[in-house]
């Protein structure tokens, strides 16, 4: 064992960073104030709940492109006292005038566009918030919007990689007189380091710090989207507000080499992740080699396999049945592994061809032993780009994870959840947790965490090193390159490309935005030994880890 932990020391073949460790408390997130604002709640004597939902809120200031009030959550939150996990799905709804016919009346096919109004569900985060703390925090709304409230009110500097995305959905979204009053000056996007303020939106934190969720739900927040919603003749009304809700549900759960893995349950993708787990738990990973082509390859045709089931059964589990428990039973697993040829890439149908996703993810972990798993999202950046009234945040654009497909148990419907891509995760050794970790990136998020998992269970690696480790990612299909392939992290070896080329995959060069194409991950992994909190945040982003 001694000889092991030393050898692990020595090699850190793929960390470009130190682990973050801690005893009293720990936090991961993609933007470093959002971070501090977290390690901050928990200093002052809040929970992992009071910190994580303090981040994520931060994150609508200073990421706007990627979340906001305007989005969706979902959590997973354990519970050291009781040794539970409880799972929040804070997801919208379509309206109630959204029928297929309605939309099919606009001339939308297939897809409704994402700069639409029409694409917009309603927002689930507020509600998510209050009632994630309301249950299991000890801090109020008002109290952890202090800071973001701070910041969006005085301003913050925009960091590099956020910059970056910011001027790509700019460049979509300018046409919009809504996005373009709230977030560009004068039609262009922020420089890194320029001072970003929005004094608007710190005005409906304020109203949300005095008023709850029932300001934004059945006050004037939902009396500005519905009033912009009416002169863009879009599909909202109050009543659509009125009536939503979130869930708590069980988490979706298999294991994989003896340990627990959970995620959100449908309308999340999260049992994607759980799908690739059981059918890659028949293989032995470890002695086909770390990103190999032999391992790449039957990664591939695992994801593929289980994004086959995704898009045929994942949708609003309140509407239509969503068979979860056979999909996830080990013997479905070995009928859909005997499906992958070791020597032959399948042509099985990929998923839909989105090309961005913007999303956050934070953990936070506390000196009590609770920890939480939290993801939140506008969806593409910057959502829909519609911008309502003087609110100063953009409505999400999930509407666009609906079929338009008479029949498709994910089709549109009045008073229907789309399916998500956001999914947190946890790994559970018994009854304590392992790790908490998450992805942003659309459909990259359940591959990575796969990858991520398979680093540390298969082969080993310390948590920093599992996140840095080169990736590799199934495209769906880009809107410029329409056939689906595979793009390698440059870090991989030549021989593997040339291995999945000879096994009839397709390779598509990664762009400009490679760092993104492989998404952005936060972990946090409990020692079994002493408890230490071990943090982790990806390289390839701005965010950061923190405990003390």
């Amino acid at each position: 064992m001694q000889e092991e932990k030393e050898r692990a020391l020595h090699q850190r073949h793929f960390a470009k960073r130190s682990q973050v460790m801690g005893t009293n408390g720990a936090v991961a997130a993609s933007d470093p104030l959002a971070t501090l604002a977290g390690l901050k709640i928990l200093m002052e004597g809040g929970n992992a709940v009071d910190a994580a939902v303090t981040v994520s809120l931060m994150q609508n200031v200073t990421n706007a492109s990627s979340t906001g009030i305007g989005g969706d959550l979902f959590m997973l939150i354990y519970l050291a006292r009781t040794r539970e996990v409880k799972a929040l799905n804070a997801s919208g709804r379509a309206p109630y005038a959204a029928t297929l016919e309605a939309v099919e009346k606009l001339g939308y096919r297939g897809r409704i566009p994402r700069n639409t109004i029409h694409a917009a569900t309603v927002p689930g985060a507020v509600h998510g918030y209050e009632e994630a703390l309301h249950r299991y925090g000890t801090m109020s709304l008002k109290e952890v919007l202090r800071d973001p409230i701070h910041y969006a009110e005085h301003g913050f500097p925009v960091s590099e990689m956020t910059t970056v995305m910011w001027q790509l959905m700019s460049r979509d979204l300018g046409s919009i007189p809504s996005f373009r009053r709230q977030f560009t000056f004068e039609g262009r996007s922020p420089w890194p380091g320029e001072i970003f303020r929005n004094p608007q939106l710190a005005r409906t934190l304020r109203l949300l710090a005095e008023g709850g969720r029932d300001a934004f739900y059945r006050g004037p927040i939902a009396e500005a989207i519905v009033r912009y919603s009416e002169e863009h003749e879009g599909f909202f009304t109050v009543r659509d507000f009125a009536d939503h809700t979130s869930t708590w549900v069980e988490p979706a759960e298999t294991t994989y080499r003896g340990y627990r893995v959970l995620e959100a349950q449908p309308n999340s993708q999260g049992i994607a992740t759980l799908l690739m787990l059981n059918l890659l738990e028949g293989f032995d990973l470890r002695g086909l080699g770390h990103n190999t082509a032999e391992y790449v390859h039957r990664c591939l045709e695992a994801k593929k396999l289980a994004f086959a089931d995704r898009d045929q059964y994942v949708a609003d589990p309140d509407v239509v049945e969503v068979p979860v428990q056979e999909l996830l039973s080990k013997e479905y697993a070995a009928r859909r592994r005997a499906l992958i040829d070791p020597d032959r890439a399948a042509d099985l149908k990929a998923g839909d061809p989105f090309e961005f996703s913007d999303t956050i993810y934070t953990c936070a972990a506390d000196k009590e032993g609770n920890v939480v798993s939290l993801i939140s999202s506008l969806f593409f950046g910057f959502g829909c780009g519609h911008v309502p009234g003087d609110t100063g945040f953009p409505l999400q654009c999930r509407g666009i994870g609906f079929h338009l497909e008479r029949g498709h148990r994910n089709c549109i419907a009045p008073h229907k959840r789309p399916m998500h891509t956001i999914t947190p995760a946890l790994v559970l050794a018994g009854q304590r947790p392992l790790m908490a970790l998450g992805v942003v990136g659309g459909h990259m998020q359940t591959q990575a965490q796969q990858q991520i998992i398979s680093n540390v269970l298969d082969f080993g690696m310390s948590i920093q090193e599992a996140i840095d480790a080169p990736r590799f990612r199934h495209m769906e299909g880009l809107q410029m390159e329409p056939q689906p392939g595979v793009v390698l992290d440059p870090a991989i070896p030549a021989e593997t490309g040339e291995g999945l080329k000879r096994r009839g995959h397709r390779l598509v060069a990664p762009d400009l935005l490679a760092f993104w194409m492989f998404g952005g991950a936060q972990a946090i992994r409990i020692d079994p030994g002493n408890g230490v909190y071990q943090c982790g945040s990806d390289s390839r982003f701005d965010g950061c880890a923190m405990a003390y």
